[in-house]
């Protein structure tokens, strides 16, 4: 099984959920991927989401370049987990035969808010989401383990 975790630029949530799935979830088989919507050329993952991937999980990103979302990535993933409930609007409205494999993260794990976007803010606020970021995948792991995708 394949997820894919989109966010807006793939500079801070996404490429953070990304390394933090794929270090936590032990399900043979499952890995995560992430792109971004909206991605500047040549970007790479931000300054705070590296510290913090590399602090927490012992994963160097320092160089990451983010991925531009496309079309092709809705028939390769099986699960594609956006970072708000108005990103995953948009992928659903534009790409109705999809709909069935998209959701935001958050409603994917029950949980009613969306990930905050900490571009631009001080250490503590990447924190806070990469805590967030956490939380919400412990569930969405536990989510998998009880569906049997073991």
């Amino acid at each position: 099984m394949k997820l894919l975790f989109v966010c807006t630029g793939n500079t801070c949530r996404s490429c953070m959920a990304e390394a933090i799935f794929n270090e936590l979830c032990n399900i043979n088989g499952v890995t995560s991927f992430s792109a971004g919507l909206s991605v500047v050329p040549k970007s790479i993952i931000s300054k705070n989401s590296h510290l913090l991937v590399k602090q927490n999980l012992n994963i160097n990103l320092e160089n990451r370049k983010a991925v531009q979302f496309t079309r092709e990535m809705l028939e390769e993933f099986d699960l594609i987990l956006t970072m708000t409930g108005y990103m995953a609007n948009v992928i659903k409205n534009h790409f109705k035969e999809y709909n069935s494999k998209v959701y935001s993260l958050n409603e994917y794990v029950s949980i009613n808010r969306d990930i905050t976007d900490p571009y631009g803010g001080n250490i503590d606020v990447y924190k806070d989401t990469f805590n967030d970021l956490r939380s919400s995948i412990e569930l969405l792991i536990k989510k998998l383990q009880d569906k049997g995708i073991v």
